[in-house]
Order: C-alpha cells, then structure tokens, then sequence
C-alpha cells in the first residue's frame, strides 16, 4: 500500500505520518509539502531514517509537479491534510486560502482521477459549518447540517469539500471527507491557541485573549484525529463524511488558565484584546455518526492531552526556537506586540 500524505511537515499531518509508520510496516508513505511558514521539516527528523517514508518538497497548486508525481508514484489513498489553515490570516489575505485550499485540491482531485487512486480523503474542518450559539449547549455539528461558512478560511475549505463530492458524483472517484474539531498535541505551529499560550507563557509575555475569551472549542488531540483517519480510509463508505470531534469543550479562557496553572505561570499575564472579525461562538462536534459506524471514539481527556502536550513543548525547545527565529517572529512581533 502507498500513501500520499499532502502537509506532512504540519502538525495533523506528521502526527499522521509517524501513526501509520509506527503502525503499517509494510506500507510507504510519500510526503509532499511546499514547507511553507507552517511546515517543519524537522518535524519529520525521524520519518526521514524510515525506509519507508519519502519525501517530496513542492506545492499541491503545482499540477506538473503533482501529476509527475502520481505518474511516478502510482498511490493507492490519497490524504490532504495540505491546508492554509489560521482564521487571522486569511482575514488578512484570503486569496493564498483559495490558491492552496480550493485550486491546490482541485490539482490533487485530477490527479487522482486520472492515476486511478483507490480513496481520496480530504481532511476537512468543523467551521465549514459556521457556529452555535453560546446558550444552547444542547446543539452539536451534524454531517447533514448545511455548511454556513464565516471565514474566508472556512469558505475555504468548505469549497473544497463540495469539490471533493463533486469530483465522487461527477467522476466517481472513491472519496470521504473527515471534520473535525480544534487539534492540539506536538509540532503544532504555534499561531494556535495552545502551542501560542505555552510559547508566550515560558518567555512570560502577555497572553493575549480574544474578547472575554469566552468563545467555546471543542478540543481533540491530534492522536485520536489520526486513529480517526485510519479509520476512515479503510473503513469508511465511499461519498460520506465523518465528523470528528473530542468531547472535550472548553471556554478560550479556561484553556488559557489551565496552560498557566500547569507552568505555574500567573493569570496577570492574560490581556484581553480587541476580538477577532466575525468570531465564531461556539463548536461543538456531534461524532456518532463515526462512532456507530467505524466504532471510533476519542481515547484522550483534555488534560490528559494538555500534560502530554506541554510536556512536549518543554521536552523540543529547540524545535520551538527555530520557529521563533524564523518568518514567525515577525508575524508574532505585528499580530501580538
């Protein structure tokens, strides 16, 4: 079996990439990944020495390079985790989000039909779905919900989920598509919430909080996302789409709290700034749907998965203090002062 495992300088996908090596031995996994500012390539330090696993550097836009690729190569599943993914940057640019995410999918998805790939798996998110209000805790994302996008991320990548239907219903290529709630866990850039709190809380800068920070996630870690996807590409029906959530939702302050009061770092270096453009409120995964069917559920408590992910942020600082002395700096020093 050969898979094509697109962002897996990234953080989902090189949790990705170790769990089916670290699991298949006789499958090869190929990466491909234009290690834009988000891509790591020591991330996959150990991947590299596994005869196993090979990897490609280039863009998912870049048809030449992909259909070459897929000549070459002749891959059995396809899995594009490849994504601009952060909300504030596509605020700030949304036109790199639709090269990448619609036109880049869109390369992947030809390719794919015309090489005769197997399963085509697109790794989707819960924001295609827009968000739920604050005082009904009682409603949860639903794969049958239509998707209300309210970022140029998310209509982003909510484009590329219909594609990637339509691609199935047009052509029928064996797709399936997997949604999901808010990663954590090692090698995430830290422009999210998490790995930005545990990097500004160690160098004792202000943490800064959207709003109130009273806007609720639905966290998973990234292990049990993998399981999810494995799952998925062997198992899963062909046309449908899995949501895949944590059960494990959380206010944006009481995440914050709990990173301070692990590195027991005072609540005084929180600053509330002013809030996000069109913030979502509320997500919250309704995951039964993979449960009952492929029997998946989220193995990890969120603190649980907070110790294993600060423990691993302490244990690479010398992978964090690469990212802090690259085009992040810069980013960080415009966005967060």
């Amino acid at each position: 079996m050969k898979i094509l495992v697109t962002g897996g300088a990234g953080c989902i996908g090189g949790n990705f990439i170790y769990y089916m090596l670290d699991k298949y031995e006789d499958y090869r996994i190929v990466c491909l990944d234009a290690l834009t500012y988000a891509g790591n390539l020591k991330s996959l330090d150990s991947a590299i020495k596994n005869q196993n696993f090979k990897f490609v550097k280039g863009s998912i836009t870049d048809k030449k390079l992909v259909n070459n690729l897929f000549e070459n190569e002749k891959f059995d599943i396809v899995v594009n985790f490849a994504a601009e993914s952060h909300v504030d940057r596509s605020i700030e640019n949304p036109f790199i989000f639709l090269e990448t995410n619609v036109m880049g999918t869109a390369c992947l998805l030809d390719a794919s039909k015309k090489y005769g790939v197997k399963r085509f798996h697109q790794v989707s998110t819960d924001e295609v779905y827009g968000d739920l209000p604050l005082d009904r805790p009682d409603l949860f994302f639903t794969e049958d919900l239509p998707l209300t996008a309210s970022s140029p991320y998310s209509a982003s990548k909510a484009s590329a989920d219909l594609l990637t239907l339509a691609f199935h219903r047009t052509y029928g290529l064996p797709v399936t598509i997997s949604r999901c709630s808010n990663n954590y866990g090692p090698y995430q850039f830290p422009e999210k919430l998490i790995p930005l709190m545990i990097l500004r809380a160690q160098d004792n800068q202000s943490l800064p909080v959207y709003g109130q920070g009273l806007n609720v996630r639905d966290w998973l870690y990234v292990e049990d996302h993998c399981k999810a996807i494995d799952l998925i590409i062997h198992k899963g029906s062909v046309g449908e789409v899995y949501n895949v959530g944590g059960h494990n939702e959380r206010q944006n302050i009481d995440v914050v709290k709990t990173i301070l009061a692990k590195l027991s770092k005072p609540e005084t270096l929180i600053t509330y700034v002013k809030d996000r453009a069109g913030h979502d409120l509320r997500y919250a995964i309704d995951p039964s749907k993979i449960t009952s069917e492929l029997g998946w559920s989220p193995d990890t408590r969120f603190d649980d998965g907070m110790e294993k992910t600060i423990a691993w942020y302490l244990e690479n600082t010398l992978w964090m203090d690469e990212i802090k002395s690259g085009e992040y700096a810069e980013y960080s020093k415009k966005i967060y002062g």
